[in-house]
């Protein structure tokens, strides 16, 4: 039997039970891949995050209760978080290595994480009719980006009040479905349907924002901007888009500290 100390942490907001449920996997060395999935079906949360020190730097993959994914947004905040309070990183900057996404960075500033993710290349595209079925409305603007189709709406009214048919999305090819919006109170709002990666709704979705970042911000004419993905935990996200990167800063709480044997 091996030890392992897994944490579970929600990100992107300043409250336990809000925002987005991760756990983080500390390891010395890699696992097999089907153990990490095995672990990640056990934990049974959006995401698992397992993570290598390598130098100076930290390797990291991401597995849902059913498939590995390329990039996870949330799960990379809340592994920043538990190497930041619980590991002996001292810089305010971690540098994560990805196999399926390159470098990325986290930077610690006060109480708040950073993610420097590569931006999403978004494609006007059309809208899949599973998709108007399963929503019950067409979107104003359809968007395909890296491994999701981004649909845009015309209020934040139209977005809360989605109830979609999940099986019906999960027929459409794509890793999620992001419904997006105008907000009331911040610059824009979403949510995030992804049943093809074993997730109905995603609370709060770091990777998402790659693709919205770039397409409020030019919508609206901003670099910076505030955002609220409106899940029934909710999650808070500031964003900034650089061109090719997109910044996207949250929180991070810890809920549990424990020890797993497999």
């Amino acid at each position: 039997m091996k030890k392992i100390k897994l944490y579970q942490i929600d990100a992107f907001t300043d409250r336990v039970f809000g925002g987005n449920p991760a756990a983080v996997c500390v390891l010395d060395a890699w696992l097999p891949n089907e153990t990490m999935q095995q672990i990640a079906a056990e934990n049974n949360l959006a995401e698992t995050a397992f993570v290598v020190p390598k130098g100076e730097k930290y390797e990291i993959t991401w597995f849902t209760p059913t498939v590995e994914v390329d990039l996870c947004g949330h799960a990379t905040l809340a592994a920043a978080h538990v190497l930041f309070q619980y590991g002996s990183h001292t810089s305010s900057t971690i540098t994560f290595l990805s196999r399926r996404s390159g470098v990325l960075t986290v930077e610690k500033n006060g109480d708040a994480l950073t993610l420097d993710f590569p931006a999403d290349v978004l494609e006007p595209a059309e809208t899949p009719e599973a998709l108007i079925t399963a929503l019950g409305k067409a979107p104003q603007e359809t968007y395909q980006g890296k491994t999701d189709y981004l649909l845009i709406y015309t209020s934040q009214a139209d977005v809360e009040a989605f109830n979609p048919d999940i099986a019906l999305i999960n027929t459409v090819p794509a890793r999620g479905i992001i419904v997006s919006a105008p907000g009331d109170e911040v610059d824009f709002v979403s949510r995030f349907f992804c049943p093809q990666v074993g997730i109905p709704e995603d609370p709060v979705t770091g990777s998402a924002h790659t693709s919205l970042t770039p397409y409020w911000s030019k919508r609206l004419g901003k670099k910076t901007m505030t955002a609220r993905q409106l899940s029934k935990r909710q999650g808070a996200l500031q964003c900034e888009f650089l061109d090719d990167r997109v910044k996207i800063t949250g929180k991070a709480v810890t809920y549990l500290k424990g020890e797993i044997e497999v």
